[in-house]
C-alpha cells in the first residue's frame, strides 16, 4: 500500500540553519500522528515543509507516492488540507459559507457549487457536530466551534490527508477533548491526520504514531507511543522541562 505521506531523507530549516535532518516519515491511510516537541525545535517549520509552504533543504516530500513539488496548487489542494489555528478573521461568513470554501479545488473558475458540492458541505458540517448551525456567523462562535468549522472545511476538500497546526490551542479542557475525539473518529473513518500538539496526555490517548523533535541531535523520532516511552524520545525532547513519564498513570506529566 502506498503511504499517504512519505518523506525521504528530508531536511527542514532555513537557508543557513538546519533544524531537522534525515527525517523519514511514512503515514498510511487511517493513521493519526501527533508531532510534539519543545518550542523552537522545528515543529512549525517541519509542518510548513511537509505541506509545501516551505522548500526542503534536501530530500523529498511525497503525497500519494508523488513528489509534492510536482502538484499544481489545485491538485495539491485535492489531496492535502491544512488547518491553522485561527481565532479571528472570516467572522462575516456563515458556517456554511466558510465550509464551502473547501470545495473550491473541485469547482470551476467561478467557484459555483453544484448539488453534489452542497451535499458534501452539509455532510462535513454534520460530521463535526455542527448541524443546525449552518447559518450562524463564524464571528459568533466559540473558539472550539470555530475549530470544528475549520476541520469541516478540510473535510469538504475530500483530500484524504489533513495537517493541523496546534488545533487545540486557545481551547478549554472540554474543547480540547472534543477536537481530539473528532480527529480520532475521522482517522478511524480512513482519513490520515497529522497534528502538532503540546498536550502530551491527549496525544497519548489518540495517536497511532508520535513524531517527536530532538533538537540537540537535529533528528525526529517516528514511532508508536510504546516505542517513544521505551526509547526516551520525550525525555530528550523536553530535557530540563521537568516532564517525566509516570508508569502509574501511563503517560507524561510535570
Amino acid at each position: 500500500m502506498t503511504p499517504v505521506l512519505h518523506t525521504r531523507s528530508l531536511a527542514a530549516g532555513y537557508r543557513h540553519r538546519t533544524l531537522l535532518a534525515d527525517v523519514d516519515i511514512s503515514l498510511m491511510p487511517g493513521q493519526l500522528a501527533v508531532l510534539a516537541g519543545a518550542n523552537g525545535s522545528g515543529k512549525s517549520t517541519l509542518l510548513r515543509t511537509l505541506t509545501g509552504a516551505a522548500r526542503p533543504l534536501s530530500g523529498t516530500v511525497e503525497i500519494d507516492g508523488r513528489d509534492i513539488r510536482q502538484y499544481s496548487r489545485r491538485n495539491l489542494a485535492r489531496r492535502l488540507a491544512v488547518v491553522l489555528t485561527e481565532r479571528g478573521g472570516g467572522g462575516a461568513l456563515t458556517v456554511e459559507e466558510c465550509v464551502a470554501i473547501g470545495r473550491h479545488p473541485h469547482t470551476g473558475s467561478f467557484g459555483h457549487l453544484g448539488s453534489e458540492d452542497r451535499s458534501i458541505v452539509a455532510k462535513a458540517i454534520a460530521d463535526v457536530g455542527m448541524a443546525g448551525m449552518e447559518k450562524r456567523y463564524t464571528g459568533t462562535l466559540s473558539d472550539g466551534e470555530r475549530q470544528k468549522v475549520m476541520v469541516a472545511r478540510a473535510l469538504a476538500q475530500q483530500s484524504g490527508l489533513i495537517v493541523l497546526d496546534e488545533p487545540t490551542a486557545f481551547l478549554d479542557v472540554a474543547g480540547r477533548s472534543d477536537i481530539m475525539r473528532l480527529l480520532r473518529r475521522l482517522a478511524d473513518g480512513g482519513c490520515t491526520i497529522l497534528l502538532s500538539s503540546h498536550d502530551i496526555a491527549a496525544s497519548f490517548a489518540v495517536a497511532d504514531r508520535l513524531l517527536i523533535t530532538d533538537p540537540a541531535r537535529q533528528r525526529l523520532f517516528c514511532g508508536t507511543v510504546s516505542e517513544a516511552v521505551r526509547e526516551g524520545a520525550l525525555d530528550r525532547a523536553f530535557a530540563g522541562s521537568g516532564l517525566r513519564f509516570d508508569p502509574a498513570k501511563g503517560d507524561y506529566s510535570y
